[in-house]
């Protein structure tokens, strides 16, 4: 089996690395050619987590007709404010009957890049899936190097079509789609986007810390404190009143982190604390970083946009917002325009 990855950041190594140790030929595509210089030479990816530590990946390239050449998945591992870029790079080169994977799709990622093939292809379908989160916590620390934290467990999937989802996991060796947990719903798996609660806030009442640059800090165990801990399960209570008013019953950031990651606790502050796989993630050390960048347009804006068409409150994740757009001179909420009373509609009935 040829697997396209797309993306040569931390989950993209993971991924490429993962895949190849379980006998698949990988294809690993980024846009920018000076960043993968270094594994185009070598084809190597040293992953510290996996079973090996050196790992030999069948094509590294910057080409994107040569990386999508006879595949039979596709892996997009890039943040979701390239989901444009990439479904117009992509569109008249996929075959139809080749599924695409978002991993993850963060908010209404599939419906987006859904729209935006068809819109820049003649396909009359395509096969769309996206994951909640990413399979795995890891960090990339060089060009080729990259360290997985934890495996998670039990990672929700869904597409429109329960069948797509079906027949796209069945191709995945065994000991990589055993990790996936099939959802019932489109709907429930985009509404279930836990980055932008652990994400968003925490880093931004954390500027002055990581704009210091004398000093550094472990962005879960020093960047989320009970009274952050506390701020942030509120932004959930509100994701999770807002699938409410859709029909759909989502679990809390809190019940997530328990099942993905086998832990327990009271609060999610507890939870993050009893997380081992946490205590050892450093902190961003810029502001401008996907944190902001992609799961405040791509995740907070588009539940507050929902809201604000259900007639959901969201305070907390407007607040969020507000401080963002003001810190960093950004409209974030541009990333909501598609939102309308047609696609809710959409939503309720996936």
């Amino acid at each position: 089996m040829t697997i396209a990855v797309l993306g040569a950041g931390n989950s993209g190594l993971a991924m490429s690395a993962h895949l190849s140790q379980l006998g698949c030929d990988v294809n690993l595509w980024n846009r920018t050619r000076h960043n993968i210089e270094k594994l185009i030479r070598t084809k190597t990816i040293f992953c510290e987590g996996l079973k090996e530590n050196s790992v030999r990946i069948n094509l590294i390239t910057d080409d994107i007709d040569e990386a999508l050449k006879d595949v039979d998945i596709i892996m997009v591992t890039t943040p979701a404010y390239s989901f444009f870029d990439i479904g117009c790079l992509i569109a008249a080169k996929i075959k139809e009957n080749v599924p695409i994977i978002l991993n993850p799709g963060r908010t209404f990622g599939a419906m987006r890049l859904e729209r935006i093939i068809k819109e820049h292809s003649s396909l009359n379908s395509v096969s769309i899936a996206e994951t909640q989160t990413i399979l795995y916590t890891c960090r990339k620390y060089d060009e080729d190097r990259v360290k997985v934290f934890s495996l998670k467990r039990d990672v929700r999937i869904a597409s429109k079509k329960m069948e797509t989802v079906n027949s796209i996991l069945e191709k995945l060796p065994y000991e990589f789609r055993n990790r996936f947990e099939i959802e019932e719903s489109l709907a429930k798996t985009t509404l279930s986007n836990v980055g932008m609660v652990l994400h968003c806030a925490p880093l931004l009442l954390n500027s002055g810390w990581t704009e210091n640059r004398d000093n550094s800090y472990k962005y879960y165990y020093d960047g989320i404190t009970p009274t952050i801990g506390a701020f942030i399960e509120k932004i959930d209570d509100e994701r999770v009143s807002v699938a409410k008013r859709l029909g759909y019953d989502i679990e809390t950031t809190k019940a997530w982190m328990e099942r993905s990651y086998g832990i327990k606790g009271k609060t999610l502050y507890e939870c993050i604390r009893n997380n081992e796989a946490y205590k050892k993630i450093d902190a961003p050390d810029s502001l401008d970083h996907r944190y902001i960048t992609e799961d405040i347009p791509f995740g907070l804006v588009q539940i507050e946009k929902i809201g604000k068409l259900i007639n959901v409150e969201t305070r907390t994740i407007t607040l969020v917002i507000d401080l963002a757009e003001q810190l960093f001179n950004a409209d974030y909420r541009k990333a909501a325009d598609w939102l309308d009373e047609d696609v809710v509609k959409e939503i309720r009935i996936m």
